[in-house]
């Protein structure tokens, strides 16, 4: 790959100033382009530097000996100080100085334009964090994931908590050099959801949340109850990596260009052209953790799959936020993963797998399982009607914590307290309670609420979808899921970070992003199940 140096302008003796050069059908001129693919080449180098980094944490999750993450946090702390001294390039801002007002910049949309645009706000905000903070950060997130673990293991949050302490107050002080108008944790938002702002967030969320206590309700009170303890038999670990390796295959990921593993929280890394690693964990009595934890870690990674190579390391080959990569990852795990579709297709398939468990079981008594409706304590195996209700709780938490009115030694009363007011149930332990999810311990505070809006995305897209191809539903009962995946492709996936998230979901859907086809999706399935 081209190092800088050979792109200083001043030194193009392969070109004549004077010439045009035709980019995207807009006339540029050389200066113009000479700086631009100056801009492109430094861009793909951090790129290759950031991957490196990214497979250091997947490792660290997957493979590493517990008595190595001293020297991992050690290797990400140095790794995160050479991104960021990269990222804080002045001649990064020397070229985008010169490419902000040139007709590459005039189409927003383009990508050009949405290179040009991305990478500017990117490069304001990375100014603004001190290299030693990054370094800090990345450290801590290597020692607060491992002792997460063993707290978690242990039982132990009073192991956990001095870790997280420390991580919130560098969480604190990134928001600040970051710089906020509303409220601090707008700052951190804006790392997962760019361009999003709490209010926002909260309007949209809030209205969401009421319905779904509503509908929990009327489902409670219907007395009905699907079987769900066939769901709870003896399914063999092989068996079931064998059914998630056949439904990601089936769905359409590349395992040419992937592979999946086990960790202690499953993740989707992707580490750029040819490279995306899924991970889930395993429940022998328990099936439906490990399945639809690839279903869901799948939808990710048909989303890194499906971003366009030749942009790699720049915005249009990036994926657009967090909020659009959740809206992939649920719609194949709840849209398509727990439809009546898919399972007329693979449900036979799941009982020659387990034949002793699934073997004698009617279809609709195991469509009724999976989408069985009932307050639970555990996010990733939560229904889709309570899910939301679990990162809400984690939303008004972590901005509680992030804005100092929540103290760390005060978050497992705090969070149980939630828990009962939200969904009636509250944890015995805080395994299952404040210490069941991974992000606070990688420093991922921000982050929770892009689940819900993926949700919502993932449910207005899936409308379009329908609207498009009208016989989705027979394409799918078939085992053929072609369509479906060359329209992501098409739509959403390639377009990368040409649009921020509300836009793109305006683009592909023709309106705003709303909560409303969620709803009408819930009720229009939980309905006839519960005879509502």
């Amino acid at each position: 790959m081209p190092r800088w140096g050979i792109f200083i302008v001043g030194q193009l003796d392969w070109v004549d100033l004077t010439w045009l050069r035709i980019l995207g059908g807009i006339t540029v001129n050389a200066m113009h382009a000479a700086s631009y693919e100056k801009l492109q080449d430094y861009c793909r180098e951090s790129a290759l530097l950031e991957s490196v980094t990214e497979l250091l944490g997947w490792d660290e999750q997957t493979k590493m000996p517990a008595r190595g993450a001293p020297l991992r946090a050690d290797q990400s702390s140095l790794m995160a100080g050479l991104v960021h001294a990269r990222q804080t390039d002045p001649r990064i801002g020397e070229c985008l100085a010169e490419l902000r007002d040139s007709p590459l910049a005039d189409d927003p949309h383009s990508d050009e334009g949405a290179t040009i645009r991305q990478l500017g706000r990117e490069y304001e905000k990375n100014l603004r964090l001190p290299q030693e903070l990054v370094e800090q950060l990345a450290r801590m997130s290597v020692v607060g994931q491992q002792t997460w673990v063993e707290a978690r293991r242990a039982d132990d949050y009073g192991r956990f908590a001095p870790i997280l302490e420390q991580i919130v107050a560098l969480c604190r002080e990134k928001a600040d050099a970051l710089g906020w108008e509303e409220c601090r944790y707008d700052a951190l938002l804006d790392e997962y959801e760019p361009e999003a702002k709490t209010s926002e967030v909260r309007q949209a969320l809030e209205p969401l949340g009421d319905a779904l206590v509503t509908l929990l309700e009327d489902v409670v009170g219907s007395g009905r109850e699907p079987p769900a303890s066939l769901l709870q038999r003896e399914y063999p670990v092989t068996a079931q990596e064998s059914l998630g390796l056949a439904a990601a295959r089936l769905i359409g990921f590349d395992f040419g260009a992937g592979r999946l593993d086990v960790a202690a929280h499953p993740f989707c890394c992707g580490l750029g052209p040819g490279d995306c690693r899924i991970t889930t964990r395993y429940d022998q009595s328990y099936w439906p953790t490990s399945f639809f934890g690839i279903l869901h870690e799948t939808g990710h990674g048909l989303y890194e799959q499906g971003l366009r190579q030749d942009q790699f390391g720049l915005p249009p080959g990036r994926f657009a936020s967090l909020g659009i990569h959740e809206s992939q990852s649920r719609l194949w795990e709840n849209q398509v993963g727990r439809g009546r579709p898919f399972w007329q297709h693979f449900y036979p398939i799941a009982q020659q797998t387990f034949s002793a468990a699934l073997g004698d079981v009617p279809f609709d008594d195991f469509y009724g399982a999976i989408n069985r409706v009932r307050p639970s304590l555990i996010r990733v195996e939560a229904d889709e009607v309570t899910y939301n209700l679990h990162i809400l709780i984690r939303f008004e938490l972590e901005q509680a914590l992030i804005n100092g009115e929540l103290d760390v030694a005060n978050l497992p009363e705090a969070w149980n307290q939630q828990y009962r007011e939200k969904l009636g149930i509250g944890p015995t332990n805080d395994a299952d309670g404040v210490l069941q999810d991974i992000h606070w311990s990688g420093g991922m505070i921000g982050y929770f609420s892009t689940y819900s809006l993926g949700n919502m995305y993932a449910a207005q897209i899936f409308d379009a979808i329908h609207s498009e191809i009208g016989d989705l539903d027979t394409q799918m009962g078939r085992g053929d899921f072609g369509e479906l995946l060359r329209w992501l492709r098409a739509k959403v996936h390639a377009k990368g970070q040409c649009y921020n998230s509300q836009e793109l979901v305006h683009e592909v859907t023709g309106r705003p992003a709303t909560s409303e086809p969620l709803l009408n999706y819930l009720r229009g399935k939980i309905g006839p199940l519960y005879r509502l």
